[in-house]
């Protein structure tokens, strides 16, 4: 079932997609929303709807301010992890990919927004290398801004994702235009530059299998699988831990605080995991960064 904080986003967009459409017609939302008794002098009944409802919103909107809050907490605890998004357009199969990968059994429906908070499960690929895959809200076209707002905790997890998912579902004649979608929104998020997987999904479903051959040269990381089958799972895994090391490096050493340049560029360009105070001038950090940023950040850092 939906969780109580998937349940906040939807009451909250619908309550915000109805707000300014609200007419005479509404008069039952009073009584919904504990309006009884409610209505002061000169009050119309729709003067009184429209309080209530900006009430009700005012309160879901405070509600999802803590959510966020304690999420933030929770990810500044895993910065130390690599972090896999699933990101793709509604009913793609993340959920599915999901389940199969962490060996879970994640809410899954062929329904519009079925996955609506961010799910995140450890994936094991060793004793010593690790990921944290989360599922995200799928995407569809033209997404209210209004949606994007009550989805903003999850679709955060895509923001401070290090490595991209993008599902695809390979058997939906459409589905050129549904990675369209995917990556305008990716863009609007500014995170389509990020280093990204693109898992074609439901291969078990194409009556003609020449297709795979042609995106396999189009696509530079792409994978084809089935996630219902568990298809080519492990050559996904595989890519994962490529991208990692193709892309990202930790690096550690000491940096001067008096230096603001240097504190700046560092911050800007790497992720710190750890800082120790060493003496009054130095400190030392472990840095995260993609290895495009390593020659900046190490003009900066004694190794």
């Amino acid at each position: 079932a939906r969780t109580a904080p998937a349940k906040i986003q939807v009451e909250l967009a619908q309550l915000e997609y109805l707000l300014p459409r609200l007419t005479g017609k509404w008069r039952h939302l009073s009584k919904q929303y504990g309006g009884i008794g409610t209505k002061g002098p000169g009050e119309t009944q729709l003067e009184t709807d429209r309080r209530l409802i900006k009430r009700k919103i005012a309160i879901l909107r405070r509600k999802l301010g803590e959510i966020d809050n304690q999420r933030k907490v929770q990810r500044k605890g895993r910065r130390d992890i690599f972090r896999v998004t699933l990101v793709g357009y509604t009913n793609a199969g993340k959920s599915t990919l999901l389940n199969v990968m962490a060996n879970t059994n994640v809410y899954v429906e062929d329904k519009l927004f079925a996955t609506l908070d961010a799910t995140t499960r450890v994936i094991k690929f060793s004793p010593t290398k690790k990921v944290l895959l989360t599922d995200t809200v799928g995407f569809i076209r033209k997404l209210p801004h209004h949606l994007i707002a009550s989805f903003k905790s999850t679709l955060d997890e895509i923001i401070e994702a290090d490595i991209l998912i993008h599902v695809v579902d390979i058997s939906a004649p459409n589905f050129r235009e549904q990675i369209k979608v995917v990556e305008e929104t990716l863009e609007e998020l500014n995170s389509l530059d990020k280093p990204t997987i693109i898992a074609f999904n439901k291969i078990d479903k194409l009556q003609d299998r020449s297709i795979i051959h042609t995106l396999a040269k189009e696509y530079e990381n792409a994978v084809f699988i089935s996630a219902s089958r568990g298809v080519n799972i492990q050559a996904l895994k595989d890519k994962i831990l490529q991208l990692i090391d193709d892309h990202y490096v930790e690096i550690t050493g000491k940096v001067n605080v008096s230096n603001p340049e240097a504190m700046s560029i560092i911050y800007k360009l790497g992720e710190v995991l750890d800082v120790k105070y060493d003496d009054d001038n130095y400190i030392t950090l472990r840095v995260k960064v993609e290895k495009r940023h390593l020659p900046k950040i190490s003009a900066y850092i004694l190794t």
